[in-house]
């Protein structure tokens, strides 16, 4: 052991007085300026706003939090770092080792982290119950899940409309193996559908949603709400877009629903009210038209004792060929 070397290094000169102080706010500093570069370079990393009332509630709630939590690690963390940096041996600092108990200390520390849980709590608790409250809705519309697609159906004054919204061909063909498709070259690839659903901004619609065969799960992030539809019950949720915020906004099922989970897009279509009122008149007309239309003429029947084309058949046996025969034609 060569205790020349370990005498050096037990006399080597002290660092100068805050030395320790500086080359913490040095490391501070270094984080804060790496944490906004990532932050620009990351802009998604917050919670998004969101288009409807409810998404606004929830983003408000969402920075309120995160607000008191920043100032709660500021404190505490701050009063870490200066009973570290004040109270550490170099400046000869003595531990107590006779710290007595303080009832008072005690019941302040505790009274303070209810009073901050019960004021988070309370906005907290009024959103929830609004998200719940589908009351006073301008439009309903039943939402029903399929293996995998989704069919709608409006109630009320655009009662008759229903249609199934599926995957789009574009998305369908680029993704079936060997297709030799780049899906990069498909627009909205595996987000868009034939037919989306169509709403109206600044009306609060209601949605009934359930499920015909498995757990599904209805949900598009600009709205800021999400519903599992269940066979055997009827979930409820309303959304209300904001004015201004027309548009297409598109979202998936968050529900592992089967083998082909994940090509089950939802896709909505926010109209203003007079674009919504035109659309519903549109899908009338056409529904009404298609009611109206005659139906197809079916094909003259042969009679019954006519012959009937078969190809490689069998013929009958004496009993069977006395009897009726219906006439058709077998590929």
């Amino acid at each position: 052991m060569n205790l020349n070397r370990l005498t050096v290094n037990h006399n080597r000169p002290a660092r100068p007085r805050g030395a320790v102080l500086r080359r913490a706010l040095g490391l501070l500093a270094v984080s804060l300026i790496a944490g906004s570069t990532g932050a620009q370079a990351f802009p998604a990393m917050n919670m998004p706003v969101g288009v409807t009332v409810l998404s606004h509630d929830i983003y408000r709630i969402h920075m309120e939090v995160l607000w008191v939590c920043v100032a709660i690690a500021i404190a505490v963390f701050g009063v870490m770092i200066t009973a570290l940096i004040r109270f550490r041996h170099s400046k000869g600092a003595i531990p107590d080792t006779q710290m007595t108990h303080s009832t008072a200390a005690e019941v302040i520390w505790t009274i303070i982290p209810v009073v901050i849980l019960v004021a988070m709590a309370i906005p907290a608790t009024r959103t929830m119950l609004k998200i719940d409250d589908t009351r006073g809705a301008g439009l309903t519309i039943r939402v029903t899940g399929y293996q995998w697609k989704w069919q709608y159906t409006y109630l009320g004054q655009a009662a008759g409309i229903s249609f199934f919204s599926t995957l789009s061909q574009s998305s369908n063909f680029a993704r079936q193996l060997d297709s030799g498709i780049d899906p990069r070259t498909v627009p909205h690839y595996l987000l868009s559908v034939d037919h989306p659903l169509v709403i109206p901004s600044g009306v609060k619609v209601r949605l009934l949603i359930t499920s015909a065969d498995v757990i599904h799960a209805w949900w598009v992030p600009a709205f800021g709400v999400k519903r599992s539809a269940i066979p055997g019950f009827v979930n409820e949720l309303w959304v209300k877009v904001l004015p201004g915020h027309e548009g297409v906004y598109r979202g998936q099922c968050a529900a592992l629903c089967g083998r082909d989970h994940g090509f089950m897009p939802i896709v909505v279509d926010v109209k203003t009210p007079a674009d919504f009122a035109k659309w519903v008149a549109a899908q009338k007309a056409a529904l009404k038209q298609a009611s109206t239309a005659p139906a197809p003429v079916p094909a003259a029947a042969a009679p019954n004792d006519a012959p009937v084309a078969r190809t490689g058949a069998v013929p009958l046996a004496a009993p069977l060929a006395r009897r009726p025969l219906t006439a058709q034609v077998l590929d």
